[in-house]
């Protein structure tokens, strides 16, 4: 095999340790490797890359394990003479024979030399540092959610109602409502009187869902699961102002994303934290779709292609894209629209969402390739495509297998009665 890089350097990263592989051109042209271990240390890491710059490294590979291998590549990162690799641990196969750190790093090493690996893709620091905030913004707003399910099944130990009637019991209206309940009132009429504007056409409704055997220990607890309602709010307010104030720089990609039917802002932001905003890293937008996990692998055997499940991708990305076919999947009027009611009857709900946000994605990467807004083809897109005279003699058909006889007049050439 060729030797593509002639000093280059394995490391296989643990919580405590480090262990790295080096192979340079030695007497002879017989290369001469070394295998030392460094504490995760700073320190030891620091004297880590003083031996790879006195080696003459210029590539050094490690394995994306946990989150132990980014105070080396953040390290490295910032040493001109040395390129850090984040290798996917998929694309390399385990050493035969006995397992060891010290076996994996030099075959990581070996991989490098010859070229066999390629890098993952790794954000530059203000778009990592835009991933830890919407990150963490997403796991709070998750675990609110929660203490709203939590809150909503301890009310139907109660036997109130309240979710039945109103779609979220955390509003201003279902509040006060709580909030007197925790008070000590306890008269339904009393209770639906709190309703505010369109719900106060359903106060018959309301009387009978507020109707319960709620007690001083539901008070409690109720009390106490409110209160750590308005304590997740608290940061998940001041995550979104920070995250506006660093995607400042970034407002006109910002901009360019929501113009797509079924994204808002907080997915916008999502989206461009987890991708970036050079599109230069993914050649094509097929190569975009497949890192992100939103395209079928292949599996094809004797011949016969087989159905093939997505890769795990990027979770978090995957996850905004949901959103944004959820969003689609409940309007009407654009072409992602008209897509996904085509493809719901014949795919089902959970491979037609996945093609939703495969197509959002697709348009993400042109968008911001040319820098240009989303451009909706219309919901008769597919109409259009077909042809009209096409589409005509289908449905024609499809009437005839069923039995009709199909006289067509043409509205535009018909003179009105």
């Amino acid at each position: 095999m060729d030797v593509l890089h002639e000093r280059c350097a394995g490391a296989d990263i643990s919580k405590t340790d480090c262990k790295v592989a080096i192979r340079v051109p030695g007497k002879g042209g017989r290369p001469h490797r070394q295998v030392r271990t460094f504490s995760a240390m700073t320190d030891d890491l620091l004297q880590l890359r003083d031996w790879l710059l006195e080696n003459g490294i210029t590539v050094i590979g490690m394995e994306a394990t946990g989150a132990y291998w980014k105070p080396l590549f953040h390290l490295l990162e910032a040493t001109d003479a040395i390129t850090p690799w984040l290798l996917n641990a998929q694309h390399m196969k385990a050493v035969p024979g006995r397992k060891t750190d010290v076996k994996d790093s030099q075959w990581i090493c070996r991989l490098d030399e010859h070229g066999l690996v390629r890098p993952s893709f790794v954000p530059p620091r203000e778009i990592r540092q835009l991933r830890d905030l919407t990150r963490y913004r997403t796991e709070t707003v998750r675990d609110r959610t929660r203490d709203i399910n939590r809150l909503n099944m301890f009310l139907e130990d109660a036997g109130i109602k309240l979710s039945t009637v109103v779609s979220d019991i955390t509003g201003t209206g279902p509040r006060r409502m709580l909030e007197a309940l925790v008070a000590g009132e306890r008269d339904p009429e009393v209770l639906a009187e709190m309703a505010l504007g369109s719900m106060r056409g359903k106060i018959p409704v309301l009387k009978r869902s507020l109707t319960g055997h709620f007690n001083e220990h539901h008070a409690f607890m109720v009390q106490t699961m409110l209160t750590a309602l308005d304590d997740a709010s608290a940061p998940i307010s001041r995550l979104s102002q920070e995250i506006d104030r660093q995607m400042e720089p970034f407002r006109r990609q910002i901009e360019l994303l929501m113009t797509v039917p079924g994204l808002g802002r907080g997915a916008a932001q999502i989206m461009l934290a987890e991708i970036g905003t050079d599109m230069s890293r993914f050649p094509t937008a097929g190569h975009l779709a497949s890192w992100a996990g939103m395209c079928p692998g292949n599996h094809e055997s004797a011949g016969k292609r087989r159905r093939g499940t997505t890769r795990p991708g990027d979770t978090w990305l995957k996850g905004a894209l949901g959103v944004a076919a959820l969003s689609v999947s409940r309007s009407k009027g654009t072409y992602l629209a008209a897509r996904y009611r085509r493809l719901i009857a014949r795919r089902g709900r959970n491979r037609t969402m996945a093609a939703i946000g495969h197509a959002i994605l697709i348009a993400a990467w042109h968008m911001l390739t040319h820098d240009i807004p989303y451009q909706d083809l219309g919901p008769d897109h597919f109409t259009e495509r077909l042809g009209r005279t096409r589409q005509t003699r289908r449905l024609v058909a499809q009437l005839a297998a069923l039995g009709y006889d199909v006289d067509l007049q043409d509205k535009t050439t018909t003179p009105a009665p």
